[in-house]
């Protein structure tokens, strides 16, 4: 596979994505909570993409929700660090 199959795109990014709920896991604490939030978006996202790549049997509302639920919270996660600026 090359960089450029849209496949290997897919694992990079989904290996990214699971490095950035990694980290956010590891940075957050006490008056930084939010990035527990991310850290929900970013895990969402990988499974999601797993789901995908892999040909899972999930149903499709289960994934449509958790998307759902991964953006509400990436967005709660940005509003606490707006208003908190």
């Amino acid at each position: 596979m090359e960089l450029h199959d849209p496949r290997m795109m897919q694992l990079v990014s989904i290996v990214l994505e699971a490095v950035i709920a990694m980290i956010a896991i590891l940075a957050a604490h006490p008056g930084r909570l939010y990035l527990y939030g991310l850290a929900f978006t970013f895990a969402a996202y990988v499974f999601y993409d797993l789901a995908h790549l892999l040909e899972w049997d999930v149903a499709e509302p289960l994934l449509s929700g958790l998307f759902l639920l991964a953006t509400i919270s990436a967005l709660v996660a940005v509003w606490t660090l707006y208003r908190d600026r």
